[in-house]
This record gives structure tokens, C-alpha cells and sequence, in this order.
């Protein structure tokens, strides 16, 4: 397995260059940590990069070629191994070129320049002006786009880059900000609807607090309340929890690759409850093949077509 570095060399790792240059193997290196013989590898064995090259061979790389490397490390950090990651990113970056569902799509440059802003209130820890961008960004976008396009990235580079000094307490910062609002959010849809819940739960000890509140956001809606269990719900009391409380389904979450024992734990949960069982998150996505023939559906991870695989599944129009 290639070696992997945490980012720590930069002064100032967030800051990227123009989206229009090009940058040699050991820029690269620098903005995110992979050292070059990984890079190569990456290119080499799995195809995961396509840099151009100069006329004396040279490899030059795009701000595209640079954000592909940050997302394959957040695959590798989350389990999945490195010659599946291909298909993974190919498969979520379809997802989110479909046609936008509402009028006025932006440019991933619009959103960097979004979180050039946020880098800046962030370190100095400046709420005031951070909860003016956020209102901003969200008059300005759908929910899916602010967190799925804006604000996660974002949350999730400085979750990667916390061992420069000070960048721990900008994490801290800005992840708790945004935990006090989605509850908020959350809060406000809660009665919303006439019918029962939809509980959602974290796979334990797979994924972050935050993430499973923006994926309650994203499945939640006027007539679809989703009521978040607290972090650390024991799997195997799941079905009493639903025994109590009688949700229109359960929703397991995790943004990690699938243990191998994973599917045969859920059928066996599946069977147990008076509700559809239903996944979501990145396990979603890299375990729906070994799920395909079981009563588990999958809702995938992302947030454009979260809630409405969630909507078809509770009216019965999707099987499993």
C-alpha cells in the first residue's frame, strides 16, 4: 500500500491556486500530502489520474487532478480500497452532474469562492460574519448544493488538516456552528407531518455527528419527519427502539466502506422490524450490489436523490 502523509508542510494548505493553472507533480505533493511516487502509482495502476504532459514529458495537473486526489484520500480514510475507488468517484460525480432540479446552476469555482470566504470568518473565528455567509450561500442555493457542494467539502478539508497549529480549533469551530443549526432545522420539521417518524441512526463508530445530522436534513421534509437517534445506538437494540416508537422506516448511516459482515447483519435486523429498513450514506453506494437480492434498500449518498428514493420507498413505488 503507498505511503500516505497527513498535510502539514503548507503555511496556508487551504489556499488553492488559480482553477485554470497547471501545477508539476510536487506542487501537487504539497497542496495534498500524497507524496509523488503515490501519485504515479495512482496514475499508473488504477488510472485514477490523467495528467497533461509537456513536450519533454513532464506531468502537469489541473485543480480538477488536485481535488481528485482529496477525494480519493477521503475513500482510502473511510476503507475502501484504492482499486475501487475509480468506480466510486466515477458513479458519485454522475450523480451530481444530472440536471440540476432547480433553475440556476453554479460553477464549482462559485463554490470555492464560497469557501474562500468561510476559510477566512473560520480563522478568525468570526460567528458573526460566519453566520452572515451562511444565510447568504443558503439564499443563494438548495439545500442539497450548500451542504453536498459547499460546506461539507469544506468541513472535510479541515477535518484532513488538523495538524497544523490552530487548525484543530477552526475544526472544532466551524463544526460545531453547524451542528447548532441543522438541529435548529431540524427542530423546526419535527410535528411538521401527521405521520410517524423516520428514525435515522449512525452505524456504530462510522461516521461523525455532523454528517449524520446533514443527512437527516437532506431526507427530511415538510411531510417527512426524521428523528435522529443519538450517536453510539446499539445496533442490536434497534428493533426495540422500533418496537417503541413505530417508525414509517429505519435508516442506517455511515460514510465508511462495508464490514464483510455487514449484509448478513442487516437482513437478520430486517427481519426483525414492522418497518422497511433502508441505508444511506457512502456504505450505501459500495454495498448495494451485495444487497441487491435482501429486503434492505439502499437510498445511496446523495443528497439530491436521497429524499426522494426515501419518498418512494415509504409509498411502496421502489422495490428493494
Amino acid at each position: 500500500m503507498p505511503v500516505i502523509t497527513e498535510l502539514s508542510c503548507s503555511t496556508q494548505p487551504l489556499d488553492d491556486p488559480s482553477q485554470d493553472d497547471l501545477f508539476p507533480i510536487r506542487e501537487v505533493s504539497r497542496l495534498t500530502g500524497i507524496n509523488p511516487v503515490t501519485l504515479r502509482a495512482w496514475e499508473r495502476r488504477y488510472g485514477l489520474i490523467q495528467p497533461t504532459r509537456t513536450e519533454s514529458g513532464h506531468r502537469l495537473y489541473s485543480m480538477l487532478d488536485v481535488e481528485t486526489v482529496r477525494e480519493i484520500l477521503g475513500w482510502i480514510d473511510r476503507g475502501v480500497a484504492v482499486s475501487k475507488v475509480g468506480k466510486i468517484i466515477a458513479k458519485t460525480r454522475a450523480a451530481r452532474e444530472a440536471p440540476p432540479l432547480t433553475i440556476g446552476a453554479s460553477e464549482p469555482g462559485d463554490y470555492r469562492q464560497w469557501q474562500g470566504q468561510l476559510k477566512r470568518a473560520i480563522g478568525e473565528f468570526d460567528e458573526p460574519h460566519l453566520e452572515r455567509l451562511y444565510g447568504q450561500i443558503f439564499s443563494s442555493y438548495p439545500l442539497a448544493v450548500v451542504f453536498q457542494d459547499i460546506l461539507m467539502p469544506f468541513w472535510k478539508q479541515l477535518a484532513q488538516q488538523q495538524e497544523s497549529y490552530g487548525h484543530a480549533s477552526e475544526w472544532l469551530f466551524f463544526d460545531h456552528f453547524l451542528r447548532v443549526r441543522i438541529l435548529q432545522r431540524l427542530l423546526l420539521q419535527r410535528g411538521a407531518g401527521q405521520a410517524r417518524p423516520v428514525l435515522l441512526a449512525a452505524l456504530a463508530g462510522q461516521g461523525r455527528e455532523l454528517e449524520l445530522l446533514v443527512a437527516a436534513l437532506m431526507l427530511g421534509s415538510a411531510e417527512v419527519e426524521v428523528r435522529v437517534l443519538a450517536p453510539g445506538q446499539p445496533f442490536d437494540e434497534l428493533t426495540l427502539v422500533c418496537e417503541k416508537i413505530k417508525p414509517q422506516a429505519l435508516v442506517l448511516f455511515s460514510n465508511h466502506a462495508p464490514a464483510t459482515e455487514l449484509p448478513r447483519r442487516l437482513n437478520r435486523l430486517a427481519m426483525t422490524l414492522d418497518c422497511p429498513l433502508l441505508l444511506a450514506g457512502d456504505v450505501a453506494e459500495l454495498a448495494q450490489d451485495s444487497l441487491n437480492a435482501s429486503p434492505v434498500g439502499c437510498l445511496g449518498n446523495d443528497g439530491r436523490l436521497m429524499m426522494q428514493r426515501l419518498r418512494q420507498f415509504l409509498s411502496g413505488t421502489l422495490d428493494t
